[in-house]
């Protein structure tokens, strides 16, 4: 097993290994402490690994409830977060007890945002069951809901207490939704580690702990410098403006990672017309998307998609930082005009 410490604003321990879940209540007793723990989960997740995590809670010594809420985008609104916070009021939870997220980003972002909220903050656990989540939004304390006019647009800066990252609940993933994680793992290699991205030609399967382990320690090291994201975090960011995008305009039927992955794709055409880069740099990303399945346009046009990114929360007044890669390992951020958006979307969607 490996542990990754991440120190920010609170300190705590990534564990990622093979067959830890049901050590986990172990960990999360140590991390978090608490009387009572409530598990947050999805009606896909609950029936897999529901039990099994409620098993090792109880093991050591804590009182269990469960929410369960749908699977899928859809169901990280404001309806289920007020539903979820008065869930907690009613198994009479405490500051010193503990909501568990077990599940993929969207359970980890309304119930990580709802221990946020709750009595303005109780101990907060994520067991990520997606290989999106284990590289990236269990890891450095981004919570939120969406709202009608875009995503993530409620929401704290929340880290939790304790990541436990079983890489065998990774076992029963769809291509799809494993395809998904590929997508931040790729964008990890492009904004920090050449070395790495290259490693990825080797598939991500046959590499998984140490794969999700190095993804982790890049944004553990970009969070530490830039935890509440004011200028070194948003290179994090790279393909989500345009990824955002795409997804509030297909209703969020395009899943997040196939739409950051488009974005990364209008992001690198779009760099070498500006000439931040030479054109090997968006042909080795765009070779690597195709590599794991993953799309790298839209039928989206450059009007919709550059309105759509008004609601983006990196836009500052009539800016919008972009990531545009420099070269495979290094990005710079550009504030663009809003007017001239819809022009640098339009650079990005053509082939090369």
């Amino acid at each position: 097993m490996k542990t990754i410490t991440v120190n920010a604003s609170k300190a705590y321990d990534i564990l990622i290994g093979e067959s830890i879940l049901d050590t986990a209540g172990s960990a999360v007793r140590k991390a978090a402490g608490g009387q009572s723990a409530a598990i947050v989960t999805d009606d896909i997740v609950a029936e897999l690994y529901g039990y099994r995590l409620h098993r090792t809670l109880a093991e050591n010594g804590y009182r269990v409830a469960s929410r369960v809420i749908p699977n899928g985008e859809s169901s990280k609104n404001d309806e289920n977060f007020i539903s979820l916070l008065n869930f907690l009021a009613d198994e009479k939870l405490t500051r010193a007890d503990v909501v568990v997220a077990l599940g993929g980003g969207v359970v980890g972002d309304i119930a990580g945002f709802a221990a946020s909220c709750y009595m303005r903050g109780i101990h907060f656990a994520q067991i990520p069951t997606t290989l999106l989540s284990a590289v990236d939004s269990s890891v450095g304390g981004k919570t939120a809901i969406n709202l009608p006019l875009g995503k993530n647009l409620a929401g704290a800066f929340y880290q939790p207490d304790i990541v436990v990252c079983d890489v065998s609940l990774l076992s029963t993933l769809t291509p799809e939704v494993f395809r998904d994680g590929c997508a931040e793992v790729i964008k990890h290699g492009v904004i920090a580690d050449k070395a790495f991205f290259h490693s990825l030609e080797a598939p991500i399967k046959t590499q998984l702990i140490g794969v999700i382990a190095r993804s982790v320690t890049i944004k553990r090291d970009i969070v530490a410098l830039d935890e509440f994201e004011k200028s070194e975090r948003k290179l994090l960011n790279f393909g989500h403006t345009l990824g955002h995008a795409i997804e509030l305009l297909s209703d969020y039927r395009v899943p997040h990672g196939h739409a950051v992955a488009i974005g990364m794709a209008i992001e690198s055409r779009a760099a070498f017309r500006l000439g931040i880069c030479h054109d090997e740099c968006p042909r080795d990303i765009l070779r690597m998307l195709r590599q794991y399945g993953l799309p790298e346009n839209t039928h989206f046009g450059a009007e919709e998609l550059a309105e759509a990114c008004l609601s983006d929360k990196k836009r500052d007044g009539g800016l919008l930082t972009m990531v545009f890669p420099a070269e495979i390992g290094r990005c710079i951020l550009k504030d663009i005009p809003v007017c001239e958006l819809e022009n640098i979307v339009r650079m990005g969607l053509g082939d090369l």
